[in-house]
């Protein structure tokens, strides 16, 4: 609907006519199950009399609304506005009193009933655009206000909000009001409402600026399983950090974190009450990764609170910054502040990989998009405006120095308190600190697309020394901009303890060639690493001497960045289809068991599955399948009992399973007639195994509802939902899909898991008539909604059928849609990008 889609230039329109000053919201939350009351009351003012402008309201029921006084004809509210006409000059007021539901796809105001003990729960998740369905709203970032929350609900439920919780007092029977103070001036979308029978765990943070109280939400049914104090802890290393770093208080008083079920998002940045999907809170064992990786939203969330919360972008185009520098700001908190100093090895190993996929497909666009309206904003939360956004500020730190950055980001904050910004006020401030000129960075950098390469080039005399060592810088040929780039060279060599660097020159790279005299007169190293120490964004190529070292002995690096760097390396060669997968797949064999960094482990073992199912010929497949599959067997019995290997292993194992003896293997973990030392199979290993196995077709029906009916928790009921999408059955097919694509009454947690295990490698045959039902279904999706039609048209994209039939039928279709909507069209090439590459991928292998 077009009165859900703002744009930039309405928005702009809008807030050159407006200030707005506060809005005083009272909700209802005891009206029925599947509606709450919302009354909205907006003073603002108009800078012309006479004007006319409008506000947002998403699916009102019999909505009133009255305008300074007056009511308004109903008529007023259309297309999910209310159009707001012969305003007076200075001081106006919105009333608006209306219905509104409960939603089930987490937008808006979300409504949970836990299976597990019929207790509600209820949160909001506004950003984008969302307060709108919970009260009328000016929808846009750069027009902030005060809030005041009144809100009714069930006497004995726990309601916070970004003020601290005060006293219920009763209403009526069973019923309550908490009546919130007044906010600080605050965007729309960090406003929040989370309510129901939540447990909350406090604590209290005392620093340089004074003390700040604490909170953890979560629901009954997981509290058993909230490691509070390492959560509190991050928390705490976290406030220390940041205001340290930024020599200012934190700005929203109270504190809490609420761990919400089926949430679209990791986290939520709502000032004072942080949202995150309670998958965070481990149920059963898990690596060391999934620990860094929490710790590093949590500490995303709260650089959000300066960065995002207290100085707030003018308008979404400048999302990327909002992003960007939390994506930065976090890894650098959890490297300096934390037990988890690898975190940026992890970036490098994960992050940097979305970025670049991301930034080679034919959506890319640059760092600071140009964020017309908002499906084109809700379409860049991607790995261009999170990773490559904050690579490109990790470089910008270097370029500037750390210590006059964070002078130039404190003199920002405290210029801009409570107020809106563009790119152009930050910069001017971290120009005024280092007396760096910025401008031309900012071109180079964020005002284009695409990733360079670069490659070695060098000649070696006859005794093994460089006579000449240069750096090639490429670009494709759509995004041709060769920019400039601090990089360091190492050097390795094998030694008895291991590979080992044995030189480091750091240095400027600038267009398509630039010599590094440095390196003239070294020998020849086993190994050539251009970027070591991750200094830059951009693709990096090995020689065929380096190439040979890293397929042999890249588990000899002693170095866990330098290795990630490695792996990077071959993953990229990979699918640029410079190595075959059949090379590719005994790298990875031969170096995951020994990695250190256990993001590069799940990653590796997730792109070696990739190389077998997707990048493999189809007449090598069915060889390097089985290759893989007793390889990460020989992994997980080699691994060290109770360690994190093994538990990864596992996991990777129960997807890998294919032949008679895996899948008995699978079975008697499951059923206790195979046993590991040190692996314990609880309650999320036992659902990646009962998954496995119900790929392979071994599992149906009955063993997954006897899965379930010993997990009959909404986990357990997504995981098995899951399961079943996954088997190799066309009527387990046929219900994934109508779950999925026809019916709205399922969740929106419970769709994404189905939808996520709908297409399977190895069952191309069986998927064939889904490619031209999803086509079909791609024209309308969008109805659905930005949120729900991404989910769609991302997993059920027939990335199981690579085949040249098939890329040439969604081509066909791709040119056929004249009036296709942009988010639509945008996702549909992203799947037919990575069938390409598949097939490309493909075509390498055969001919090794």
């Amino acid at each position: 609907m077009p009165g859900t889609n703002l744009t930039r230039n309405e928005a702009q329109e809008r807030a050159a006519l407006l200030d707005v000053h506060h809005y005083a919201v009272d909700l209802d939350l005891t009206v029925s199950d599947t509606e709450f009351g919302s009354t909205t009351v907006v003073r603002f003012s108009s800078r012309a009399p006479g004007s006319s402008t409008f506000a947002d309201l998403v699916d009102a029921r019999e909505p009133k609304i009255w305008l300074n006084g007056t009511e308004v004809d109903a008529s007023a509210y259309a297309d999910n506005r209310i159009a707001l006409n012969d305003l007076v000059e200075g001081e106006n007021e919105l009333r608006v009193e209306t219905r509104l539901p409960y939603s089930r796809t987490g937008e808006g105001l979300h409504r949970f009933v836990d299976p597990a003990d019929d207790r509600v729960y209820l949160y909001t998740q506004f950003e984008v655009p969302d307060a709108r369905r919970v009260y009328a709203t000016f929808e846009q970032p750069d027009l902030k206000a005060t809030f005041t929350f009144t809100v009714d609900a069930p006497t004995g439920w726990t309601v916070v909000s970004n003020s601290p919780t005060p006293e219920p007092t009763s209403v009526r029977d069973g019923v309550s009001r908490w009546a919130f103070a007044e906010t600080k001036r605050m965007s729309t979308y960090i406003t929040a409402l989370i309510a129901g029978e939540y447990e909350t765990i406090t604590d209290t943070y005392t620093g340089e600026y004074g003390e700040i109280p604490l909170g953890i939400q979560v629901r009954k049914s997981l509290r058993e399983h909230v490691d509070a104090d390492e959560i509190f802890e991050i928390t705490k290393q976290g406030f220390g950090f940041f205001e340290g770093a930024f020599q200012m208080g934190y700005p929203f008083g109270k504190y809490d974190q609420a761990f919400v079920p089926e949430y679209n998002m990791g986290a939520m940045e709502n000032a004072g009450a942080v949202t995150f999907r309670d998958e965070y809170i481990f149920r059963s064992r898990q690596t060391h990764a999934a620990y860094e990786s929490r710790a590093n939203t949590i500490l995303h969330e709260m650089a959000h609170m300066w960065f995002g919360d207290l100085v707030t972008m003018k308008w979404w185009d400048d999302l990327w910054l909002n992003e960007s520098f939390a994506e930065f700001a976090s890894h650098h908190a959890e490297v300096t502040a934390t037990k988890y100093t690898g975190a940026w090895t992890g970036f490098t190993n994960q992050r940097k990989n979305w970025a670049y996929r991301q930034d080679q497909l034919p959506s890319t666009h640059p760092i600071a998009a140009d964020n017309y309206d908002l499906h084109a904003v809700e379409a860049n939360f991607d790995g261009i405006t999170y990773a490559k956004g904050a690579s490109t500020l990790k470089q910008l730190v270097a370029w500037v120095g750390e210590k006059d950055f964070f002078a130039g980001l404190r003199a920002y904050f405290t210029k801009y308190a409570y107020g809106n910004t563009e790119l152009k006020d930050l910069l001017a401030e971290l120009e005024l600190a280092s007396g760096r000129e910025l401008t031309t960075w900012s071109q180079e950098w964020l005002q284009t697309s695409g990733v360079n390469t670069l490659r070695p080039r060098f000649v070696v005399d006859t005794v093994g020394g460089f006579t000449s060592f240069g750096v090639e810088q490429t670009a494709t040929e759509d995004y041709p901009t060769l920019r400039r780039h601090r990089i360091a060279i190492g050097l390795y060599d094998h030694t008895d303890a291991g590979l080992v660097r044995r030189v480091r020159v750091e240095t400027d790279i600038e267009g398509a060639f630039t010599e590094v005299d440095a390196l003239v007169g070294q020998k020849q190293p086993d190994l050539v690493l251009l970027n070591d120490d991750d200094l830059t964004y951009a693709k990096i190529r090995l020689d065929e001497r380096s190439l040979h070292t890293l397929t042999t002995s890249i588990a000899d690096i002693d170095d866990s960045l330098a290795r990630a760097l490695c792996w990077g390396a071959a993953w990229d060669m990979l699918r640029d289809a410079e190595l075959p997968a059949r090379q590719f797949v005994p790298i990875v064999l031969a170096g995951v068991g020994t990695e250190s960094d256990l993001t590069a482990v799940q990653t590796l073992l997730r792109q070696g599955g990739s190389a077998v199912a997707l990048f493999s010929s189809p007449d090598n497949r069915d060889a390097l399948a089985a290759q893989w599959e007793q390889g990460v067997r020989a992994l997980l019995d080699a691994a060290a009992p109770g360690s994190d290997h093994q538990l990864a292993f596992a996991r990777a194992y129960a997807g890998a399973a294919e032949s008679e003896d895996a899948i008995a293997y699978l079975k008697g973990l499951l059923d206790g007639s195979v046993t590991l030392e040190g692996l314990a199979i609880d309650t999320d290993l036992r659902w990646s195994l009962v998954t496995g196995l119900a790929r392979t077709g071994a599992f149906g029906d009955v063993e997954i509802d006897a899965e379930l009916a010993r997990d009959a928790t909404i986990a357990g009921q997504e995981k098995a939902a899951g399961a079943r999408a996954a088997r190799p059955d066309a009527g387990a097919k046929e219900a994934a899909w109508e779950a999925v694509v026809v019916r709205d009454d399922l969740p929106n947690e419970t769709q994404r898991s189905i939808a996520q295990a709908f297409q399977q490698p190895g069952q191309a045959e069986i998927l064939q008539p889904y490619v031209a039902r999803y086509l079909d279904t791609a024209r309308t999706v969008i109805e659905k909604g930005v949120w729900r039609a991404s989910e769609i048209l991302e997993s059920l994209f027939p990335r199981a059928n690579p085949s040249a039939e098939n890329l040439a039928a969604i081509d066909a279709w791709l040119a056929g849609q004249d009036d296709l909507d942009a988010t639509t069209r945008r996702y549909v090439s992203e799947g037919r990008s990575d069938l390409a590459r598949a097939l490309a991928a493909q075509e390498r292998d055969a001919a090794l």
